[in-house]
């Protein structure tokens, strides 16, 4: 019995021995799951970022889009700058073009004048009209010939067709182009006039000029040349005579009034150049 007493004293002691040891661990386990509580209970209860920190970022957002909005726009501002000067450009050169044309007009117009008026002189004295037949042939051909002006509309055109008027930010600028290009209706209306005359004129000239006389005149280059010779008009009827005077000074009468009138587009050419070179300190 004593040896049965003695095992079962050493197998209570051995169940001693362990049983703290194992004690530790099934206290672990239990810890790690209040661990992950504890931790996930701070998370849930984390601190918010709160209305101003929302309000910052809407603020940042809104300036970066405003910022781009603007950059844009100033883009945008310096192109249509750039066009705008591109045209004006262009139309100061289209001035300079219609001030030239215009001398030459002017000059054409006075050598007409000049022409129909020793014709005028001629044919209504007796002893002239008989005895210089070159002079009067020469005159009756070039002198009623009406000269129109060639003007270059093509910048004025475009910024009209293609809405290149809203690039010109100051109405003034505008008003001052459209002013000028308004003057040519009242041009071109004493053109169509004189050259109603000039209609008139030759079906009055045929009765008493000789064709032959004046195709003999034309150069090879079609130029219209003064005769050496004394060509005798066709009719010395003093009825007919008259009647191409009464043409002869209407054209001259037209003349005169469209040079005036391109003296008025002349100056106010330069003055819209001088103005817009100014404006926009161009060449």
């Amino acid at each position: 019995m004593s040896e049965d007493k003695q095992i079962e004293s050493t197998e209570k002691e051995e169940l001693a021995l362990a049983t703290p040891a194992s004690q530790p661990a099934t206290s672990n386990k239990k810890q790690a799951p209040e661990d992950m509580e504890t931790h996930a209970h701070h998370l849930h209860k984390a601190p918010s970022h709160g209305w101003k920190h929302y309000l910052f970022e809407f603020l940042m957002l809104f300036l970066a889009v405003f910022s781009g909005f603007v950059a844009e726009n100033i883009r945008e501002h310096e192109v249509d700058r750039r066009r705008e000067r591109e045209f004006i450009g262009s139309l100061v050169a289209d001035l300079r073009d219609d001030i030239k044309n215009v001398d030459g007009t002017i000059h054409s117009h006075q050598q007409g004048i000049a022409l129909l008026d020793s014709l005028f002189t001629l044919l209504n004295d007796s002893r002239l009209i008989r005895t210089n037949g070159a002079e009067i042939y020469y005159a009756a051909r070039r002198g009623p010939r009406v000269a129109t002006l060639v003007n270059n509309s093509r910048t004025f055109d475009q910024l009209k067709n293609s809405g290149g008027f809203l690039l010109i930010h100051d109405v003034q600028v505008s008003n001052r182009i459209m002013d000028y290009y308004a003057l040519f209706p009242m041009l071109r209306l004493l053109e169509n006039t004189s050259l109603g005359e000039f209609e008139n004129y030759k079906s009055n000239a045929a009765k008493i000029f000789d064709p032959v006389v004046f195709r003999r005149q034309e150069n090879a280059s079609g130029i219209i040349m003064k005769g050496n010779d004394n060509p005798p008009l066709r009719s010395y009827d003093r009825e007919l005579i008259e009647q191409l005077g009464i043409y002869v000074v209407y054209l001259n009468g037209s003349r005169r009034s469209l040079i005036q009138r391109l003296e008025v587009i002349k100056s106010n050419a330069q003055g819209l150049i001088n103005y817009l070179q100014k404006y926009y300190s161009i060449k």
